[in-house]
């Protein structure tokens, strides 16, 4: 297959040295239903890594832009929210490797599953079973692509993606090329197209279903410019009665809602902190378990009306943060003792900003939208706002921009947001301006240096 991050080569005798859950040959880990089944929870588990769906990449998106500051002591995050990143960079190394880590796990489901012979497991059995999996690899690679590419609208997806690998890992090495920012939606597009048939109907957002991919598909096709598509699987999602606005602000944490649509479940025995932290780890003050390294910035502060709800119910004041300065916090994560917090990846909220987006940028400003807009604000405790406040279509796009940004804050959209819609991620900073060099990861270094096929981004 590849290298990747996930094998490594011996100098003495470029013998390929594989990871203990390599070598586990798809003859043993695919016997029966079990086997299977457990595989999609060993790619489920991958998804939880500090690296991948466990905050780091959420972190990065949120103090690369403007709603956090970073404060913390490790160099290498030190070096992204500065805009100096190098290709060696070990945080990068690592987001890299783990994404690949988890479509490696993923791949063996989908290409083995269907072979099982298990005569309690049934063909619609292993169909959902796949279709799970090709949900997680699709998800996956969003976050990824989205990390260390340019965003689809900067060139209509023609720049530089990174590489799709569908195959299992067999022992063999391939040094596959970047493709295609349109080439990676594409796959995820026909990832999430597929599973879409065999997906569960139920509303259980521990689970990859139906719900979810049709979310997910909404996001994706919002990212693409596609508004048609965007709102027409905004449109699926809420017309499931199962899932529900939720009406206050206390569905964070630990707890799986009719809100939550893929809320990637934490405990704490299982979760994705490490020695370098988790979600309430880099949210949380040192007085709240965590390490106070991303308090919110004061200009976002600034940003909320005073009687805002999704700022009064979901902070933490009077805090200091890693370099002792006042500071204050959000609350979305507040387990900073084990880790437990969910990683809430999809919701409803987001659903109907989707939408409302969607439905601007085709119709300009229409009572549609900003029937979601005030549903959102008359539930944050702010006054509602008419037709007549918008000067023209810019102005209303922006207004819905920025309720997503108080609605999807710390979860991290903020930086990707910014990027789709050709906007600077810090104002005054020419390092975060839109298509600047740096406003995306490089490619590790050790990837370059192992694979003569990549291509690095430009700068670095």
């Amino acid at each position: 297959m590849l290298s990747l991050g996930v094998a490594t080569f011996s100098s003495c005798d470029d013998r390929l040295d594989l990871l203990p859950q390599d070598q586990i040959a798809a003859d043993l880990a695919f016997v029966d239903e079990r086997s299977a089944r457990g595989s999609l929870m060993g790619a489920y588990s991958r998804m939880q890594d500090l690296e991948v769906f466990g905050s780091m990449p959420a972190v990065i998106n949120e103090y690369m832009s403007d709603n956090v500051n970073f404060a913390g002591s490790f160099v290498t995050l030190q070096d992204i929210n500065n805009y100096v990143t190098r290709a060696d960079n070990g945080t990068v190394e690592g987001i890299w490797r783990d994404h690949y880590r988890v479509f490696l796990a993923a791949n063996a489901v989908i290409a083995n599953t269907p072979n099982v012979e298990d005569i309690g497991f049934t063909d619609e059995e292993k169909n959902q079973v796949v279709a799970e999996a090709k949900f997680v690899r699709a998800i996956t690679y969003f976050q990824l692509v989205n990390l260390f590419a340019h965003t689809y609208t900067f060139d209509n997806g023609a720049g530089l993606g990174v590489p799709v690998v569908t195959e299992p890992f067999t022992g063999e090495v391939t040094l596959p090329a970047r493709s295609t920012v349109a080439e990676v939606y594409a796959q995820i597009i026909k990832d999430l197209d597929e599973a879409s048939t065999y997906l569960s109907t139920s509303t259980d957002p521990q689970l990859a279903t139906l719900g979810a991919a049709d979310a997910l598909r909404s996001r994706v096709y919002l990212y693409m410019g596609d508004w048609a598509k965007a709102n027409q699987y905004a449109d699926a999602v809420i017309a499931n009665k199962g899932y529900v606005l939720a009406t206050d602000f206390t569905f964070f944490g630990d707890k799986n809602t009719a809100e939550h649509i893929f809320n990637l479940q934490n405990s704490a025995t299982d979760n994705g902190a490490t020695g370098s932290g988790g979600w309430a780890s880099y949210y949380n003050a040192a007085t709240d378990g965590g390490r106070g390294d991303a308090p919110i910035a004061q200009a976002f502060i600034d940003a909320y009306d005073a009687t805002d709800l999704r700022y009064t119910s979901l902070i933490q004041e009077d805090k200091v943060d890693a370099q002792g300065q006042p500071a204050t916090f959000t609350a979305k994560f507040p387990d900073g003792v084990t880790d437990a917090d969910n990683a809430p990846l999809l919701r409803l909220t987001e659903v109907h900003l989707n939408k409302a987006e969607a439905l601007a940028e085709l119709n300009g400003v229409n009572q549609a939208s900003l029937d979601i807009i005030n549903d959102l604000r008359e539930r944050a405790g702010l006054s509602l706002l008419a037709l007549s406040d918008f000067a023209d279509k810019a102005a209303f796009i922006d207004a819905i921009l920025e309720e997503r940004r108080k609605e999807l804050a710390f979860e991290g959209h903020r930086r990707p947001d910014l990027l789709r819609k050709g906007k600077d991620l810090r104002a005054g900073n020419p390092d975060a301006a839109y298509g600047a060099n740096k406003t995306i990861l490089p490619i590790p270094q050790d990837e370059m240096d192992i694979n003569p096929s990549l291509v690095q981004n430009d700068g670095y």
